[in-house]
């Protein structure tokens, strides 16, 4: 028997449905924004902020993007950070990744409010992680976990094996997973390198994998049963691949990511989700 689908569209409408109900409960004291700080023209970037741009308008969010050119300095962007952080119209703020080799991204971060932190990547939201008292996480990581808990598998116990050690993905949902008692490894190119990749997948019962290169995890690795959740984006021939061979794994998960259409659609919404949260912090301290 194949494994089940996880719908990431279907459930990012859902997800909607409830955060527009909450923002419109908050839509009396104003309206929630969020400011993208992009620099240069990456077609990535087009495409992640054209997803970003269409939901937050779906829930009457205001979604501005400040452009800069290449040439910009680390000083003025820090500068202009700091400019939005004074801001108390201004709910959020996103670096959208990537940016110019010469540009420092963790030291614009840092320099983000934590408070004013959309995507969770503040090294004060971070820590908070560790210490299990998050308000916000990075999005992709708190996607991974709802499409995770959506199984209704209980997570105490289980196997998790989290392939990709990045601090967008793999580090924070290490920590979110060990907050719910999962026995978890983090693989990366060190174990690779070593031979011991395959071996660990094999007794994944929750396999999360988020590298960026198609068809490394083989569907023959997969675990019977387990939870595969595919976080890599990859183009192939005019499509679409992620990093699991998803038809051969399919046939040996209980429940699989599909690429596109899994984990991205949560991740935007779970982005949007931030955002309400920020604004409620906000709204405590006025």
């Amino acid at each position: 028997m194949l494994g089940r689908v996880l719908d990431g569209k279907k459930m990012a409408e859902t997800i909607k449905s409830s955060l527009k109900r909450n923002i419109s409960s908050l839509s009396a004291y104003g309206k929630i924004k969020l400011i993208v700080v992009t620099i240069g023209d990456n077609p990535s970037s087009r495409i992640y902020m054209s997803a970003q741009k269409r939901v937050a308008g779906a829930l009457g969010i205001e979604y501005r993007v400040k452009k800069y050119p290449v040439s910009v300095s680390q000083g003025k962007l820090e500068a202009e950070i700091e400019r939005l952080n004074k801001d108390n119209s201004v709910t959020g703020l996103i670096v959208q990744a990537p940016v110019p080799k010469k540009i420092d991204i963790e030291k614009l971060l840092s320099k983000i409010a934590p408070e004013k932190d959309a995507e969770g990547l503040n090294p004060s939201n971070i820590g908070r992680l560790a210490y299990e008292k998050w308000t916000v996480a990075p999005s992709t990581a708190s996607a991974c976990l709802y499409l995770i808990e959506s199984t209704g598998v209980k997570l105490e116990g289980k196997e998790a094996v989290i392939v990709g050690h990045s601090p967008i993905v793999g580090k924070p949902l290490a920590l979110m997973l060990l907050k719910n008692l999962a026995t978890t490894t983090v693989c990366h190119v060190g174990t690779y390198r070593r031979g011991l990749l395959k071996e660990h997948v094999k007794r994944a019962e929750i396999l999360v994998v988020a590298v960026g290169k198609g068809g490394l995890i083989k569907g023959s690795w997969v675990k019977k049963n387990a939870i595969v959740i595919d976080v890599g984006i990859n183009p192939k021939d005019g499509r679409i691949t992620g990093d699991v061979e998803f038809a051969n794994a399919r046939k040996r998960a209980a429940y699989i990511t599909p690429v596109p259409g899994g984990v991205g659609p949560v991740t935007t919404i779970m982005l949007m989700k931030n955002l309400v949260e920020l604004y409620k912090v906000q709204r405590k301290k006025r």
